[in-house]
């Protein structure tokens, strides 16, 4: 229920293969809801969050790329000086470590989603409920 479908896509890092993936996905109306890419002098890995990720994976598995499902979470946060800082903190003190973290607004003026990676994806969600901090439902990120 609150874990999110993540994307994860392998890229040659080459001219024009990061707007050729977004593109294919645009044509078969597959929305993105939030886009991390890190990259090398040769490739790149692209992270999605999309409204469908078991379509989006299945056109991009058509078209040779290399995807794999990677579940991630997302966390509520104050979208205030700070408010990142307050679950790092928590984290922190808790002794997590995280392999990666990106955050993305959405209508909600005043709160951001903060997507977790981590190799103990629950025990992280059991200590960040236990200091009451909200963790997003899978379907409310898909439905953005």
């Amino acid at each position: 229920m609150y874990k999110i479908t993540q994307l994860s896509i392998f890229l040659e890092n080459k001219r024009g293969n990061l707007y050729n993936t977004l593109d294919l996905l645009a044509q078969h109306n597959i929305n993105i809801r939030a886009l991390f890419l890190a990259d090398t002098t040769e490739f790149g890995i692209l992270r999605l969050v999309v409204q469908d990720p078991i379509k989006a994976k299945e056109i991009l598995e058509e078209n040779n790329y290399i995807v794999k499902n990677t579940p991630i979470i997302g966390a509520e946060l104050d979208d205030t000086p700070g408010g990142l800082s307050s679950i790092l903190k928590i984290i922190k003190d808790e002794g997590i470590d995280l392999e990666y973290l990106y955050a993305f607004t959405h209508e909600k003026t005043e709160k951001a989603i903060l997507l977790l990676q981590a190799n103990d994806l629950d025990n992280l969600m059991a200590i960040l409920s236990a200091y009451k901090v909200h963790l997003v439902p899978a379907e409310e990120v898909y439905n953005l």
